[in-house]
């Protein structure tokens, strides 16, 4: 998708970008063996459903119906990256910096929407979408460092 030119474009694409994380998450979940690791994503996962249900609802408070194709799935086997790289095929640190990068974007364009917030409620929960996207760059910033440490 183009760079989003209206409200309604930017939610449908943060909505997209949340489903894309969950199937991320979720073949993280898959790949890794610490039991602990697994919990994580497999959270991680969940949390990224609660962003699109609430993105969804910001789409129905335009007016808007929610496409129904972007309800999720199971990721594929081996999840396959924008630029044909295969996940599996990933060292786990960069796994872990490609997510970091990917809540980065994700808090940006939260930040961004908030000014284009029609009401409080919706700034607050954009806001509140914002703070948890930091939440996880930060987690895995700290299986970073706690990965570069044992190397």
């Amino acid at each position: 998708m183009s760079k989003p030119n209206s409200r309604e474009q930017t939610l449908e694409f943060a909505i997209a970008r949340e489903v894309e994380a969950h199937h991320f998450y979720l073949a993280m979940a898959e790949r890794v063996e610490n039991p602990a690791m697994r919990k994580m994503f497999e959270d991680l996962a969940g949390e990224e459903l609660e962003h699109k249900a609430k993105l969804e609802l910001e789409v129905m408070k335009l007016g808007r119906t929610v496409a129904t194709e972007q309800r999720p799935g199971r990721p594929s086997d081996e999840y396959i990256l924008s630029d044909g790289t295969a996940l599996l095929d990933m060292e786990f640190k960069d796994v872990l910096l490609l997510a970091m990068e990917k809540e980065d974007a994700a808090f940006r364009i939260y930040v961004n929407l908030v000014e284009h917030a029609p009401d409080e409620e919706s700034r607050e929960m954009l806001l509140s979408l914002a703070q948890q996207e930091v939440k996880h760059k930060l987690r895995f910033e700290a299986e970073y460092d706690a990965l570069l440490k044992e190397a």
